[in-house]
């Protein structure tokens, strides 16, 4: 059956359209217009927004068809999308600040293959969000999926807040942001005639800049990831609340990263990559976060958990050690097309894994579990040709792959048959039924036989 959003849904997109509106004016269009014609054209705005945002509304329904989800809408022209759930690759339940004030939440899914996010329905009630988001997921894994509360949910990781904003001030943008304040100190001194508004318009150019670390301070504040029977959980947010359900299958692989600041402390950072999630690099960001900040041995024991998962599918699976990978280097003739790099570059290839681990200022390493390989190339520019050398490239279904740089051209052939190779029995023996080796258990109303 159709169901409709929740009717304050007109008033929180007009009220988004008004916040978007007032940026876009900024502080040269409060000048110009006066306070009170600023306020008068955000009331207008903020009415023609409410009455469009209103009309949609009555025409937008959604409803789940057997295996897919049905999402009607247009006035004029009548549009329905359909979304296979079997495609679906997680499902998220965001609150931004405004919808939590009402009790209310946004439900997105991400499908593979989709240049943005597929039919998001804003806004439902939380439980509501809850509620579908389970029953999307059982339908799409096949396996019913009921909501965990928080008793269910085993803790995986939760990051320390304190380490968290410390970590943020140790990166490039915070640190220019104490040279912009000089320049607009230097730059007042000098002249005189300078405005508040230009001083405002300058120091709004410069925190731009730190957007980046206080987008990342408030996405992953609180942040928490955790397990249930079927999903892998993650929770985070101070202003706006996300709640994010990954199936272990969906994981196509992750990084761990060591930031040249946080090698001081022994800090490290990690990212799973999810196949199908669309959007911009702000979505990208905050998508696939699995440590924002820890200690590099609980970082490293974090994505040995999770890449367990990964490889076998289940939430109980035994976690797999990320870093303590047979790592082998390049020749050392790579060192004339990576002069400060060569010396960290290396890739491996286990019976699950594949692994390239690489870096000077930024450390990487980057895991793709074998069953989630979808193709394996060789590539050699001209100067990899005079010296002997070429690329692997191994690559997922998501935007994170494996690459082995500057590897001996034989070397790199025999390493490409080998990932292909131990890619297909990986697939061979994950798409293998569990047969049960036990006699089924005799029917009570069978007499018994001798043979």
């Amino acid at each position: 059956m159709r169901q409709r959003l929740h009717p304050l849904t007109p008033l929180l997109k007009g009220a988004k359209l008004v916040a978007f509106a007032a940026v876009a004016v900024s502080w040269q269009g409060l000048r110009d217009l006066g306070l009170l014609h600023w306020i008068a054209a955000m009331a207008a705005i903020l009415v023609a927004a409410v009455v469009v945002s209103a009309v949609v509304w009555l025409v937008t329904g959604y409803e789940v068809v057997g295996r897919e989800l049905r999402v009607h809408e247009g006035l004029i022209s009548r549009r329905t999308r359909t979304i296979p759930l079997e495609r679906v690759q997680a499902i998220d339940v965001v609150r931004p600040l405004l919808a939590r004030v009402f009790g209310l939440a946004e439900l997105r899914l991400e499908v593979i293959g989709a240049s943005k996010t597929e039919a998001p329905l804003a806004y439902l009630t939380v439980a509501g969000a809850a509620n579908l988001r389970s029953h999307l997921i059982g339908l799409s894994t096949g396996v019913p999926h009921a909501p965990a509360a928080d008793a269910d949910v085993a803790g995986v990781f939760t990051v320390v807040n304190q380490r968290l904003l410390q970590a943020q001030l140790l990166t490039p943008q915070a640190i220019a942001v104490p040279v912009g304040l000089a320049f607009v100190a230097w730059q007042a001194s000098l002249d005189p005639t300078w405005t508040l508004i230009g001083a405002a318009s300058t120091i709004t150019a410069f925190l731009g800049v730190f957007q980046v670390p206080v987008r990342r301070v408030l996405d992953e504040w609180d942040f928490a990831i955790g397990t249930d029977a079927a999903a892998l959980r993650v929770r985070q947010g101070l202003l706006n609340k996300r709640s994010q359900t990954v199936p272990p299958r969906r994981v196509q692989g992750l990084k761990v990263t060591w930031p040249l600041l946080w090698r001081s402390p022994g800090w490290a950072r990690a990212r799973i990559d999810v196949a199908g999630y669309a959007g911009n690099g702000e979505e990208q960001l905050r998508a696939g976060t699995l440590v924002p900040v820890a200690p590099s041995a609980k970082a490293l024991a974090v994505a040995a958990g999770i890449l367990g998962t990964a490889v076998h599918g289940t939430v109980t699976a035994p976690p797999l050690d990320a870093g303590a990978l047979p790592v082998a280097g390049p020749p050392r003739r790579a060192r004339w097309l990576a002069p400060l790099a060569w010396s960290r570059i290396g890739f491996a290839v286990t019976d699950a894994v594949v692994a390239v681990r690489e870096g000077v200022l930024t450390r990487e390493l980057v895991a793709v579990p074998l069953v989630r390989v979808q193709s394996v190339r060789v590539t050699q520019g001209p100067l990899q040709r005079a010296l002997d050398l070429a690329t692997v490239h191994v690559d997922t279904a998501g935007r994170l792959h494996a690459v082995g740089r500057h590897r001996a051209t034989a070397d790199a052939y025999a390493l490409a048959d080998l990932v292909a190779a131990r890619s297909r029995a990986a697939r061979r023996a994950a798409a293998r039924p569990k047969v049960s080796l036990r006699k089924p258990p005799r029917p009570l109303n069978q007499p018994q036989t001798n043979s």
